[in-house]
């Protein structure tokens, strides 16, 4: 991820309801939320939804699909994964103390859902 796709995702989580959007799209998982179904996950109006999951889209942190009469909405791991990579990929500078926390909260979450950690 270079500078200016992390400043494109910045900018599009930097509003509530679409923070609270890409929350619920990285919870549900691969298989994804049909359009509806986030509005009702999020207390917000299904035109507010379509709006704010286009600027998602846009920033390329989450993907559609059409099945038959739902859009299903997805996080976009890939680029979640390259954000976080972004931001961290200078942390330790030659000082692992610094990344630990954050590498192992990240560890523990991931062992939390029954992932196997390598």
């Amino acid at each position: 991820m270079d500078e200016r796709q992390a400043l494109l995702a910045f900018a599009a989580l930097a509003q509530e309801t679409r923070l609270r959007l890409l929350r619920q799209l990285v919870t549900a998982g691969p298989e994804g939320v049909a359009a509806g179904t986030l509005a009702s996950e999020v207390a917000a109006p299904a035109s507010t939804v379509s709006f704010h999951l286009k600027e998602l889209e846009q920033a390329g942190l989450i993907a559609s699909r059409r099945e038959g009469r739902s859009i299903i909405y997805n996080a976009a791991y890939p680029a979640l994964s390259g954000l976080i990579a972004f931001l961290m990929k200078d942390c330790c500078q030659g000082r692992p103390e610094v990344c630990t926390p954050a590498v192992d909260a990240l560890n523990a979450c991931c062992a939390a859902v029954g992932e196997v950690r390598a």
